[in-house]
């Protein structure tokens, strides 16, 4: 039960996280509506985004099983725990839709683009459970729709949430690593205390990254 609860937190963590940025973009697509196709606008576009992600999880979930996927999701899910530290990109180059239809279909392509990294530390932390991962993308849900500014305000008033969250993905990239067959086969199988120590120093590492890339930002700054 405890575990359970735990998986539950840290899924609503990594989401809250990563879909502040999917929240700020169903905001811009449709500011420029009129307040009733807004709220369509964000109802539709939203449910789209959602069913498209869960779609999208469920194969992720299918193709991790494959050899070497989870070796390569675990860097590419690094490099996401990293950007999102680093990254202060604005959303200003974010289209603004003059149609229902328009908006709509903006905040589904730009949710898909952008879900990628949700979609895999989704699936990589819901370690096959279909349950509990279509719990976490139905927590996306109110996250989206209610949530942009909220959860922009959260994160600016504690940004120490960002580096648990980018924590929590570095620590899930390492367990992927860890339970591809291959890298077992290879090395792991006769370490068994690297199955403990790769998942801490990869979280590790992803805060120490984007803490000492944002102190050199500063510093040019």
């Amino acid at each position: 039960m405890l575990d359970a609860l735990l998986l539950f937190l840290q899924i609503m963590l990594i989401n809250i996280v990563l879909s502040g940025d999917n929240a700020v973009v169903i905001a811009l697509a449709s500011k420029n509506l009129p307040l009733e196709d807004r709220k369509k606008a964000i109802w539709w576009g939203a449910f789209g985004a959602i069913a498209l992600r869960l779609v999208l999880t469920l194969v992720a979930v299918a193709l991790l099983d494959i050899p070497f996927i989870q070796a390569g999701g675990s860097i590419l899910l690094m490099y996401i725990a990293i950007k999102l530290l680093t990254d202060d990109e604005d959303h200003s180059d974010v289209k603004q839709a003059s149609s229902l239809g328009k908006a709509v279909w903006t905040i589904i392509v730009a949710d898909f683009v952008m879900s990628l990294d949700n979609v895999l530390a989704i699936a990589a932390k819901g370690n096959g459970n279909t349950t509990v991962i279509i719990l976490g993308i139905g927590l996306s849900i109110p996250i989206i729709i209610w949530g942009s500014t909220m959860v922009m305000n959260l994160l600016h008033k504690f940004p120490i949430l960002v580096y648990i969250g980018a924590g929590i993905l570095g620590y899930t990239a390492g367990e992927m690593f860890v339970k591809d067959e291959k890298m077992i086969d290879w090395f792991l199988h006769d370490y068994e205390f690297l199955h403990t120590w790769i998942p801490i120093l990869a979280a590790v590492v992803v805060i120490l990254v984007g803490v000492l890339t944002k102190l050199s930002r500063k510093k040019k700054a």
